[in-house]
């Protein structure tokens, strides 16, 4: 599942760290979030998709070796994107 263009740029818009900043680790693990939420409601109503499976927990994966770096890296800032996302941990 992809994400509408509006709601895509508001969430660089809103975790960038520079001008143009699309790659940044904030900015994929905020993506991610979005595409993790919106395939697991998803999964809530087809149990026995299991591409749509896979496919979330290769996601759920990515996001977790993104936030394991930003962690390793800068643990403020760290914290701060788990704040703001509502993640547990």
């Amino acid at each position: 599942m992809s994400l509408k263009k509006k709601a895509k740029a508001d969430i660089i818009k809103k975790y960038a760290t520079t001008k143009g900043d699309t790659g940044s680790p904030e900015v994929q693990v905020a993506l991610l979030t979005s595409r993790i939420t919106s395939l697991t409601e998803h999964m809530k109503t087809h149990k026995k998709d299991m591409g749509s499976r896979r496919g979330l927990l290769i996601m759920v994966s990515q996001r977790r070796r993104h936030l394991n770096y930003i962690k390793k890296t800068d643990p403020r800032r760290y914290e701060a994107l788990i704040d703001s996302l509502g993640l547990r941990r």
